[in-house]
């Protein structure tokens, strides 16, 4: 009688390994050196052991956490004859992502949309709607060895649905936001979990893991809560982690913004990967760029390809806005003038209570040069430094600077006592504004200009002026006073439309003349 197969995967330490292999390309750039410890190649199967894991039925590496490709795509496979989406291309793109999965997030089922509960709409954004829902079948997780079947995680209490607009009809759109997210399924990108379709009006939706707290400016603005600066670095260092993802993938994400950070308890995810293309890709679609016009590099406005410091600058303003709780250029229109002054070293104000560390890494990030911008690499690491030595320092709300010698002791540079002394004296100026913040108050930083738009929208300048650097932004100093602190929120109804701004030579001269004097 032959012996029954068992469960001997390895639990896996994501501090350690990727909870899934990293497929080598031949054109691969990234220098032997430069790699992180952490990647598990698929060639290398002793370090897949080590990782992951045997397989209880092929007896091989696995090739992600209690995964095995091999295996698991003979399994879809057998099963593709006892579904269908009713659509070619939905059903071979899922079939695609099934039999090529080395890891349970990349890996997408069709779900009848009978098999969701309770779905309630959310919001619309740029491109579509948002809705919530519950799946109690939940999604796949790993195949159960033992008793020869899938288990499913149904600890989830929601998941997303987003739709597309005219999705009826199926385009390349919808489907390219799905596969961006299959290429960059590590932990800090919001996950995909399947396609459904609603019944009703055939519009396709994507099933997505759901952020209970909304997007990252909806979740500053419904805090009652007062969020320290300790837990505001920890979260800006999982986005620059997912931003990282998706540029050690060779992709740019293009529309970078807080309606696109979403935000589940102490977790941030990025989202919104339709718009993800090739770093590489050198056209700009000639009927105009898409984008939040206050996140959007000076270069890109003016029309050139999108690159990853495009998306450093955006994570600047994004950065800025987290820390300052306050929306760019939320009290003027968002039009032709705004992008003028931008490109003449507009930027938005950097509240004079954010530790001067943090203030220089933002200036860093949106500096009109994109080559004095950080790379993402180095904006990780170092996030990922002052992370990591906030996080060993330990302090309750009322212990006083003084008293923290014994701890500093442990502080092995002048780095780690300055950020941390910055942060302590900035917390506590913060939390007395929050403390002393009226109703009134609060119900008036909800108010935006009605030109200030927020969602992504189709954006066309002409004869915009070459970027510099405002002379504001260089001369930043450290302060521990700021008496005009308010916390924006967003317009509860966001205004779309296209702007196509041809400008003469002569109205381009009398804006240029009116930015200059408003900036400084």
């Amino acid at each position: 009688m032959d012996e029954k197969p068992n469960d001997i995967w390895e639990d896996t330490d994501d501090s350690k390994y990727q909870l899934h292999v990293t497929i080598s390309t031949i054109d691969s750039t990234i220098k032997p050196e430069n790699v992180d410890e952490s990647v598990v190649y698929i060639e290398d199967l002793e370090k897949r052991k080590q990782a992951y894991g045997i397989c209880g039925e092929c007896k091989e590496p696995g090739t992600g956490y209690k995964w095995c490709q091999p295996c698991n795509a003979k399994r879809f496979k057998d099963n593709f004859k006892n579904w269908t989406s009713g659509n070619k291309d939905i059903d071979e793109f899922i079939q695609q992502s099934q039999l090529n999965a080395v890891y349970f997030r990349n890996c997408l089922e069709w779900v009848p949309f009978e098999k969701f509960q309770n779905i309630t709409y959310i919001a619309e954004g740029g491109f579509g709607k948002i809705y919530s829902a519950e799946w109690p079948e939940g999604h796949v997780g790993y195949w159960d060895i033992e008793n020869q079947k899938w288990d499913r995680f149904k600890g989830f209490d929601k998941y997303a649905l987003k739709s597309l607009n005219n999705s009826s009809n199926i385009c390349s759109d919808f489907l390219n936001e799905i596969k961006s997210h299959l290429q960059i399924y590590l932990v800090d990108i919001v996950q995909c979990y399947g396609i459904t379709q609603d019944p009703n009006n055939k519009e396709y939706m994507m099933v997505f893991f759901y952020c209970e707290n909304g997007n990252l400016r909806n979740y500053l603005n419904k805090s009652n809560n007062y969020i320290n600066y300790k837990s505001k670095i920890h979260q800006l260092q999982q986005i620059a982690s997912g931003l990282l993802d998706i540029h050690n993938a060779e992709k740019v994400h293009k529309d970078f913004h807080s309606g696109n950070i979403l935000i589940d308890g102490i977790y941030s995810f990025i989202s919104d990967l339709g718009m993800c293309q090739s770093a590489n890709k050198q056209k700009v679609k000639e009927e105009g760029i898409y984008g939040v016009l206050p996140y959007m590099a000076p270069e890109i406005l003016r029309g050139y390809q999108y690159t990853k410091a495009a998306d450093i600058y955006s994570f600047g303003i994004i950065m800025n806005e987290f820390l300052s709780e306050e929306i760019p250029f939320n009290d003027i229109p968002h039009d032709d003038f705004l992008a003028i002054k931008i490109c003449k070293g507009l930027r938005p104000t950097i509240s004079t209570d954010i530790p001067k560390l943090f203030a220089d890494l933002i200036i860093k990030c949106w500096n009109a040069e994109i080559k004095n911008r950080p790379t993402t690499k180095e904006l990780y690491q170092l996030l990922r430094k002052w992370h990591d030595e906030i996080k060993d320092i330990e302090y309750s709300d009322d212990e006083d600077i003084e008293d923290s010698e014994e701890i500093n002791e442990n502080c092995d540079n002048s780095q780690n006592n300055e950020i941390y002394f910055q942060i302590k004296e900035c917390d506590k100026i913060r939390k007395e504004k929050f403390k002393n913040r009226s109703n009134e108050d609060k119900s008036k930083s909800f108010k935006t200009h009605p030109q200030a738009i927020y969602t992504s929208r189709l954006l066309n300048f002409k004869n915009l002026p070459k970027p510099v650097n405002s002379s504001d932004l260089s001369s930043f100093q450290f302060s521990s006073v700021d008496t005009n602190y308010t916390a924006q929120s967003t317009s509860t109804n966001p205004i779309s439309e296209c702007l196509d701004v041809q400008l003469s030579e002569l109205e381009l001269n009398e804006i240029c003349q009116d930015s200059e004097h408003n900036i400084e």
